[in-house]
């Protein structure tokens, strides 16, 4: 199945001192399909030469067709002068309740309109 839509994002920089890496805050507000609240924490690390890469770690609170539950967004990126990869998956067994069964992946969009989703995903039996 797809679920389609837009989402807000607000993402706040933390103070780690001496770390070779960065560390922000996630808040993000999806609407269409997905309907409710992302809150999660990205570590992302940059280079002077422009490769750079992000971890982040994500809690989907809401509705999904109208199903209300939760579950867990695991994102891999990364990028290089010639090449970049974004994955977006759902955590397995990170669902609950009515979205408890939930599996699949997200592919995110990001333009001069803003971000939109893309998530294929199934519910289980």
């Amino acid at each position: 199945m797809t679920a389609k839509g837009t989402f807000e994002v607000d993402l706040r920089p933390q103070a780690d001192g001496d770390s070779p890496a960065g560390r922000m805050l996630i808040d993000k507000t999806y609407s269409g399909d997905l309907a409710g609240s992302g809150k999660g924490q990205m570590i992302s690390k940059g280079t002077e030469c422009g490769t750079a890469v992000y971890y982040a770690i994500e809690e989907f609170s809401g509705a999904l067709k109208g199903k209300a539950g939760a579950f867990t967004l695991i994102h891999k990126g990364h990028m290089s002068r010639d090449s970049q990869a974004l994955d977006v998956e759902i955590l397995e067994g990170s669902g609950s309740g009515e979205l408890e069964e939930i599996s699949g992946s997200m592919t995110i969009t990001q333009d001069s309109a803003g971000h939109t989703y893309e998530l294929l995903y199934e519910l289980g039996s």
